[in-house]
Formats: structure tokens, sequence, C-alpha cells
């Protein structure tokens, strides 16, 4: 079996889970721009299983390619994780799929893929596995059917399977259920389809145990033995879900409820293996924790757009306590950036506690890597595509736990907050550009406490956007000049929870998305910050 390098690694052990279904890994590089970060990851994910990659050297056709200069990075990369003798000496192959060829040496002639898949062939073992042996399935992923209730699949380690016969559940602390196997599902190709039965090697999704969990281990009733448990990757960053409570709540949304929003948490529970739901003092709060920013702000886009109104919290690492020692959770960044910019991003990296593990030269780039706090990414990205003119590539990883280190500094810039609840004007717009960058357009509705733009100096300001221009029967030169708005910066989810404070939220509706102070009075901010100063 092969498996593809994901996209991004953020979602917890499901790599590791994927890769301890298959028997071989394929290994996708660039023949330009060489390892990615989510290479680095899958690979390391993969050396660790013991599995030994076949390397496929992508994209010979594109201009300025390189790819004996790429093998050798991908042999840096092998040395620099710890990869054995076997796996050091890693099968290579070069292919365009644009053109659909594949070669073993560049110098061959070639017009289809025939040697990517007899390589696949020569490289790659059959499943070891006894079908004869008592019936064993790892439990990798787990999905939810309104029908079926939920689903689990899995590789069958030994034995074999059939639809309607009953199955022993080895739970994660040893606890044995049993049940029948109401639904057996096989793959063709892509298409999943109905199978009456399943023997060693193949990978299933099984239907009938609704307590199933990751990593647990379906058995043979007479015989039951577990498998080796693969333990989940824990949650690396928590923010705040709570209730809507601004002037406009209910007004754009369906759910709006704690009721709402508990169920709807509980739901996706049942499938995200990797997020985490906590109660907190505030029956309408709830903590929720998940692997990175963009795990979280994936499931708060996706209820949103399920007709969900919510407000969430600055994001916060999940620190552990290691030997004695507070940790906290790191990343490997790898930044592409032109030339003329890389002092400005190593600059701005220096207080954010980035430590430079290496520099390569491309063509007109420069790639630099670092190994940075995940706490320090938070608020990066905009400054990023700010100071590089959006010209340089950011991605990032998760590295592992090191010693805490230190206060970073946050936000330096205030918020321009609102005055009243009414809609803004353009006169007062055009006379609020120079005291900062606007975050709304003319003939919005905006309430007291909402953050309107981001101060231009390091301090709050309260301004008043919904003040017209007064009616007078004077006439100067100058008076009637045509009022030219700069068009507002439009902030993602993802750019609003970077930018916010420790004091602020994001007030998250089907239709928008705005920015707020946690206390809208400005009378209750100046006393809750007399008693924190």
């Amino acid at each position: 079996n092969i498996v593809d390098t994901p996209g991004h690694a953020d979602f917890g052990g499901e790599v590791e889970r994927v890769l301890k279904m298959v028997d071989s890994v394929l290994l996708l590089v660039d023949a330009f721009d060489g390892p990615m970060p989510q290479t680095r990851f899958v690979l390391k994910k993969s050396l660790d299983l013991g599995l030994r990659p076949i390397v496929v050297i992508n994209k010979i056709d594109r201009p300025g390619s390189r790819p004996e200069k790429v093998v050798d990075m991908v042999f840096d990369l092998f040395c620099e994780l710890n990869a054995d003798e076997n796996q050091l000496d890693f099968p290579f192959i070069f292919t365009s799929a644009k053109q659909g060829i594949a070669k073993r040496e560049l110098s061959d002639d070639s017009d289809n893929l025939n040697p990517l898949f007899e390589m696949i062939r020569e490289r790659v073992a059959p499943p070891v596995a006894d079908a004869e042996a008592p019936f064993q399935l790892l439990v990798t992923s787990i999905d939810y059917n309104d029908y079926l209730g939920r689903i689990a699949t899995g590789k069958i380690f030994n034995g074999r399977i059939r639809t309607g016969e009953m199955a022993t559940l080895i739970m994660k602390g040893g606890e044995m259920s049993k049940g029948r196997i109401t639904k057996l599902l096989g793959y063709e190709g892509l298409k999943q389809i109905e199978i009456e039965e399943a023997s060693a090697g193949d990978i299933v999704t099984i239907a009938g145990f609704e307590n199933v969990g990751i990593s647990e281990t379906l058995a043979c009733v007479e015989n039951p033995k577990s498998l080796p448990y693969l333990a989940i990757d824990e949650p690396t960053l928590s923010m705040n879900f709570i209730v809507n409570s601004s002037p406009f709540a209910g007004l754009e949304g369906k759910y709006v409820t704690s009721r709402n929003l508990r169920d709807r948490l509980n739901k996706e529970l049942r499938t995200n293996v990797s997020l985490r739901v906590e109660d907190t003092a505030n029956t309408d709060t709830f903590r929720v924790s998940g692997r990175g920013e963009l795990h979280l702000s994936i499931l708060i886009e996706n209820m949103r757009r399920e007709g969900f109104e919510l407000a969430v919290s600055k994001p916060e690492v999940i620190c552990r306590e290691i030997d004695g020692e507070k940790c906290e959770p790191m990343e490997y960044l790898v930044i592409d950036v032109p030339e003329e910019f890389q002092g400005t991003v190593i600059e701005k990296l220096g207080p954010r506690k980035a430590e430079m593990a290496a520099m390569n030269a491309l063509d007109g780039f420069n790639r630099i890597e670092f190994v940075i706090p995940a706490r320090g990414l938070i608020g990066f990205r905009s400054e990023f595509l700010t100071d590089t003119r959006g010209t340089g590539v950011l991605n990032h990883t998760f590295q592992g736990y090191s010693p805490w280190k230190g206060p970073i500094i946050g936000r330096k810039n205030g918020v321009l907050i609102a005055m009243e609840t009414a809609e803004t004007v353009a006169y007062s717009l055009f006379n609020l550009q120079d005291r900062g960058t606007l975050f709304v357009q003319p003939g919005v509705r905006v309430y007291e406490g909402m953050i309107l733009g981001q101060h231009a100096k390091e301090n709050d300001l309260v301004v008043n956007a919904c003040r017209g221009k007064k009616l007078t029967n004077v006439r100067a030169s100058g008076t009637d000049e045509s009022i030219r708005i700069i068009p507002p910066r439009d902030l993602t989810l993802e750019q609003a929870l970077e930018f916010i404070d420790n004091d602020e939220l994001v007030e998250v509706t089907p239709k928008s998305i705005r920015l707020r102070k946690r206390l809208l009075d400005e009378n209750d901010r100046k006393k809750a910050y007399k008693k924190t100063n």
C-alpha cells in the first residue's frame, strides 16, 4: 500500500495512524524546491516506524529544475532524521506528472509511467499477515454515519472477517465488549464498496461498535488479543468558544445558545479524535483544544457555514511539565523569501525566540529554516506577508516540546474602537484614515466596543465613525472636496485569530467576522485595567 504526503500535519497523529496501515511510502519531492516541511514531517514518522520510502523526484520538466541536486538534499534530510543504513539506501526515480513519464535515469527515454510501477512492484513486499490466524484489526480512523452510527477504519493484520459475525472490541484500558459486524466496507480504487468478507492485509471499514476509539483492536471472540496501542498526539493549542453576547447576537445566525454550541462540539468529538472540549466555570464558555490554529479554525469555519454564531478568544499554547521543567510546543518553520527581504524576516523572528537551523540559496530566493515556539507564530503570518510584499512563502510543522523560552512580545499596535451603535459614515472614516488602518467601510452597522481598525500607535483609541458632516450655508475653498476612502483591510478568520489580543474576541457569524473588545463599555475596560495594573 502506498500513501502520498499530506498537505498539512496539524491533525494530531493522523499521519502516523495512516502510516501504520501501509507497507511503504511514496515520498513526492519537487525537482526545484526540494523537500518541503510536510515532507520532513511525514518522512520522520515513516522512518520512526521502520518504513523504507521510495523517493519520487517530480516536475523534472519545470524550468530551472535540479533533480540531481534535490536527490542530495533528500539524502541530507534522511541523515538529519537519523535514518538507518537500510533506509539511507533509498530507491529514487524521476517523473513528470504533467507529461505522464517516469525515468530511472535522467538520460533514459520514456513516454509512460511504467518505470515507477515496476519500482513499486520490486521494492514493496506483500503484506506480512496470516489469513488463517485469529482475527485482528487495528482501528486507525473514526467516522460517523447517521444511519450506521460510529464506523471504524483499519487494516486487518491477521485472520478473516465476514458481515454478521461477532467480534470483540479491546479498548485502551484492556476492557472488552462484544458486538456484531453490521456492515463491512472495502475499497475499489478511491470508491468505497460493500463487501461480504475481508482477510489479512485488507483495509476495511466496519460498523456495529458504537464505542470504538482510535488505536483500539477488533479481535475474534474465541481468542481476543490486542495489537500494540498507537498513541494519539495531544493538542498543542486551545481557545475559548463563547456564546455570542454582542448587540448583534441572533441577527445572522440560526444556532446561538449554549445548548446549541455544546451539542455541536459533542458531535464533533465523535469523529475529530484530536479535539478536546472542556466545561469552564461559565456555562456559556467552552475550552476547546486542538492540534494547531488550522485545526481549530477549520472547525469554526464549518460551524459558521452551518448557521452557528459564536465568539472565540485568542489562541493559547498548551504547556507540559517534562522532568519537572515547564516545556512548550515548538514548530519547525521554513521560509522561502527573496534575498532583499531576508534581513527583515530574520530581525522580526528574533524577538519571537526563533533559532535559525539552516539557510540555503535558491534561484533568487533564500530558504531559511527555524525552530520557533508555537506561540511565536501567532500573529506573525500577516506581518510576514506585509514585510515581504506578498512574495514570501511560509510553512511550519510540529517539532516537539522544549523548555519554556521566556516572554514574547505580542501585538505592538492598539486598535480603533467604536464609540456607539450606528452605521459608519464615509465622512468620519475619511478623517480616521490618518489614525491607522481601517477594517470597515462606509454603510456598515457597528456597535459600541467593536474594533474598527488598527491604531497607528501603541494605545487603544475610542473613535466616532458614525458622525456625519454638519450642514452649513457658509462656502469656502476646499470644504466640498471629494472624499477618498482607502479600501479597508478585510480580515479572514485565520488573520482575525492571529490579530486579537487577550482582552479581545472574534465574533463569528454565518455572514460576518467582527472583532470586538471582551468588555464593550469603555468605563468597564478602564476599571478592569486599573485592577490588573
